[in-house]
């Protein structure tokens, strides 16, 4: 049913990806899927908050976020679940849809935390996955 799931994770919230991820590996290994771990290093948003930062900052914090994801997929991945690893850079949802549509999966897996009353059903960035994916989107509660 599913050949290309993505595994949406947030390396700075890892104790409330569990759930997801376990969920993410049980649907790989049940339909022999390969599995698209992607995280997203938020940008500026301004170009003027950019000019605070040393020149490097960002290939920096990719750099970090990749080797942060592979310590993370080697920690709960298991062997024999064929994984690739992405590192987005931009506005979360955005980049998430992007790589989704990118890498051609037919399932999206992200964890959403408690929800607040601004929240009211989903955190901001899970909402709009869901509202926009092309394919069909699985929120898993932390």
């Amino acid at each position: 049913m599913y050949k290309e799931i993505l595994l949406a994770v947030d390396l700075g919230h890892k104790q409330t990806q569990a759930k997801a991820v376990a969920t993410a590996i049980e649907y790989a290994k049940a339909f022999g899927a390969r599995l698209h771990v992607a995280t997203i290093v938020p940008d500026f948003g301004m170009s003027i908050v950019g000019s605070f930062f040393p020149a490097d900052y960002e290939e920096q914090a990719l750099e970090r976020a990749r080797q942060e994801l592979h310590a993370f997929t080697a920690e709960h991945v298991p062997e024999g679940v064929p994984v690739q690893h992405i590192v987005g850079h931009g506005t979360i949802y955005q980049e998430i849809l992007r790589i989704a549509e990118e890498v051609g999966v037919d399932l999206i897996v992200m964890a959403s935390h408690r929800p607040g009353l601004e929240d009211y059903l989903l955190g901001p960035n899970a909402a709009r996955v869901v509202r926009h994916a092309a394919t069909s989107v699985l929120v898993v509660r932390g």
